[in-house]
């Protein structure tokens, strides 16, 4: 008669077992969160200066047009 082999009637240890898939398992990378805030100050700090030339900057042409010349 032919007896089929249950899960619990395995000769490994599942406590072994489950501690040695923990140890090939590959570790998950945790990203550092000081790089990233500091890319996203430097940007922000960017548009802003930028926001704040283009508003305060003269105009390039200052020369105006004559009303003759408007069509």
């Amino acid at each position: 008669m032919l007896r089929l082999m249950a899960l619990t009637d395995s000769a490994l240890d599942p406590v072994a077992l489950s501690y040695v898939r923990a140890l090939l398992r590959p570790r998950e990378r945790r990203q550092k969160m000081a790089p990233v805030l500091a890319a996203a100050a430097f940007a922000a700090i960017c548009a802003v200066s930028f926001a704040t030339v283009m508003v305060l900057a003269p105009a390039t042409v200052t020369q105006h047009i004559p009303n003759d010349r408007l069509g």
